[in-house]
């Protein structure tokens, strides 16, 4: 096959190789260095192509892409200070291990150095961020180049496993497979560069190991044991589940771990927060999985007990009670269990759930009632993407035990880029997607809603005018300067957002029936509940209160 020039031969070659590997999802940002990529990607009958003119946005919705598919789409930029803009969403990928892949255009070698324009040394910019980084290019008229470029290109697929890895792509010109500047002619690119047979990949797909580790005698011996599960990529619920019910052990579950199962303890946050009902719960081992950060009750409550942890992102014990497990446990035998302990922790799970929704029933239109009726409203097949602040906090002390399926970006726990994986989320899931967000979260990435083609989405944002979770931190004893460097009220419309933008916008007043009507309705939303931030600490105050003096006057101990 013949090519108009090496750099039209490159970039077409390295999309077909993508494409091979199983990525069809490309996210370009607009740019010149990067024009053969993105004609390429643009051209190819294989690839669903979203263009984004925010290249930190564009990151975010192929990292939303790689959170629900678990396979890595491709976010395409220029050369320059547009690759930084992918930094946020790459600390994301890695520290949440997910999928992506970065396809950075570049400034050929002998353009470095010389002052040349848009150029910066995009080699290693990620630093560890990244799984490798891999750099190819620039297109040479070299019969054999191709095969150098194919093997890369497998090479990074297969690195992106489990997080993100950089492609530095480096192009001459000319850029496109015409040129008509009168400067940057080039001669066609005569050379074969068919790829393998029957669409194979140029290298074979290596095989995944999984590792186990047997559970021995002094983990599975006690009866008094929880398994408690928090962020944990590619460690399947059903594992987990399946894990805990052969123990016969109380399970805790945080949403981040993907949804939160019929038979799992709801209400933890409250439980523990009280001490002598944390000390009546006590286990005496527990079976830690993934990540589990959200409710300071119950990271406290874990610190004092003999723990096995199961996450393979973490390299040494966090602390002296604390061990690290070599693979996903397994057990090869248990003895019989009685049973008691458990029933302790479902019947104070019972009283606890009921006094929880009660309250919250009688309470207006406050955030954690909020959280848990946006999560109750999802249909069967939806996603509920939460914002990594205040949002998944309120659904990890709320949320009924059901079956939604729960998305987060807490890897690194920033608000960034909520706006934007929505929007990969919902391009790749075949049904509704439901955001919970705050009101500074859906600010800090308003560019996400400049994506074109724009998935339906309905985005509830809780808008309490700045930042509500510093109104929980000690920062805000610090009256004198607390508002304008914490609380940082912004005094925006979220309707005239909505309008800018071309989106519907309600204030959301019955929460259920609002969001069936969007999601019915198709497009995109702006749900806004307006709550007040100022009182919401002493609202979780008082829903906790409620919650252990009807547990301590109901549960017999």
């Amino acid at each position: 096959m013949t090519h108009p020039n090496a750099s039209t031969a490159f970039a077409e070659v390295v999309v077909d190789e993508l494409v091979r590997g199983g990525v069809r999802d490309f996210v370009v940002a607009p740019g010149s260095r990067s024009a053969a990529l993105a004609i390429a990607a643009a051209r190819h009958e294989d690839v669903a192509l979203t263009v984004l003119i925010d290249e930190r946005s564009a990151a975010f919705f192929a990292l939303g892409i790689g959170k629900e598919t678990g396979r890595p789409a491709a976010v395409l930029t220029t050369s320059g200070s547009a690759v930084a803009h992918l930094y946020p969403a790459v600390v994301e990928a890695d520290t949440g291990r997910v999928p992506l892949l970065l396809l950075t255009a570049d400034r050929p070698p002998e353009l470095h150095g010389v002052g040349a324009n848009q150029t910066i040394e995009q080699s290693g910019l990620f630093g560890t961020s990244v799984r490798d980084t891999i750099l190819l290019g620039p297109g040479e008229h070299d019969p054999s180049a191709h095969a150098s470029w194919r093997a890369g290109v497998c090479r990074g697929i297969d690195a992106a496993v489990d997080g993100p890895v950089h492609l530095n792509l480096a192009f001459r010109e000319p850029l496109v497979p015409e040129s008509d500047d009168g400067r940057t002619r080039d001669r066609p690119f005569e050379f074969d560069t068919s790829g393998r047979p029957d669409g194979a990949r140029w290298l074979e797909v290596p095989p995944q190991v999984t590792e186990t580790a047997v559970l021995g005698d002094r983990w599975t011996e006690p009866e008094r044991g929880v398994v408690v599960a928090g962020d944990a990529p590619h460690i399947p619920l059903e594992a987990i589940n399946r894990l805990a019910a052969a123990l016969g052990w109380p399970l805790i579950i945080e949403p981040t771990a993907g949804s939160r199962p019929a038979q799992a303890i709801s209400t933890a946050h409250h439980l523990l927060s009280d001490p002598e009902l944390a000390e009546w719960l006590r286990p005496d081992v527990a079976l830690v999985i993934g990540r589990v950060n959200l409710s300071r009750p119950v990271t406290a409550w874990l610190a004092g007990v003999r723990r096995l942890v199961v996450d393979s992102r973490i390299t040494r014990p966090p602390d002296a009670n604390a061990e690290l497990a070599s693979g996903w446990p397994v057990i090869e035998r248990l003895g019989p269990r009685d049973g008691a302990w458990r029933r302790r922790w479902l019947e104070s799970e019972t009283v606890a759930r009921g006094a929880l929704d009660a309250w919250l029933d009688g309470a207006g239109l406050v955030e954690p009632r909020i959280a848990r009726d946006v999560a109750a409203a999802v249909p069967p097949g939806g996603v509920l993407l939460a914002g990594s602040s205040m949002p998944i906090r309120d659904l990890d002390l709320a949320m009924r035990p059901g079956s939604v399926k729960v998305l987060s970006n807490r890897g690194a726990s920033g608000i960034d880029g909520v706006v934007s994986t929505a929007f990969g989320v919902a391009s790749v899931l075949d049904g509704p997607v439901v955001v919970l967000t705050g009101d500074l979260a859906l600010l800090h990435d308003s560019n996400g809603f400049l994506v074109e083609p724009r998935p339906d989405v309905v985005f509830v944002v809780v808008n309490n005018d700045g930042g509500g979770i510093f109104s929980f931190l000690p920062q805000v004893r610090q009256t004198d300067v607390f508002e304008q460097v914490f609380g940082t009220p912004h005094g925006r419309s979220f309707e005239m957002l909505a309008a800018f933008h071309g989106v519907h916008h309600r204030r959301l007043v019955e929460i259920g029936p609002q969001i069936e009507a969007a999601l019915g309705t198709g497009g995109t939303w702006i749900l806004e509940a307006v709550t007040d931030r100022s009182s919401n600490p002493e609202v979780h105050r008082e829903l906790t209160r409620a919650v252990v003096t009807t547990v301590k006057g109901s549960v017999e101990r």
